[in-house]
């Protein structure tokens, strides 16, 4: 399975994954919204050997499977650590 990469330009670590390059009309509109500019930043074949370095492969090649796209969102951040210990 191939996909195409795009970063948002509006939400910071937001990357969208395409099974088709441009298919923009894949993701829902409120969605879109949301995501502002998308930019290409690459096209990678998701081959079951490949990792990624955030996410789920399976996630991301069933989704693409299934909707024609992936939203890749920031890791959650960690709680503050209590310093008063």
């Amino acid at each position: 399975m191939h996909a195409y990469v795009y970063k948002s330009q509006r939400k910071d670590d937001t990357f969208v994954y395409l099974a088709a390059r441009d298919d923009f009309d894949r993701i829902p509109e409120p969605l879109r919204a949301q995501l502002g500019p998308l930019a290409f930043v690459l096209d990678v074949a998701l081959t079951a050997e490949r990792k990624l370095a955030r996410g789920n492969e399976d996630a991301v090649r069933e989704n693409l499977a299934l909707r024609g796209f992936h939203i890749q969102f920031p890791p959650p951040l960690a709680p503050p650590r209590d310093t008063d210990g």
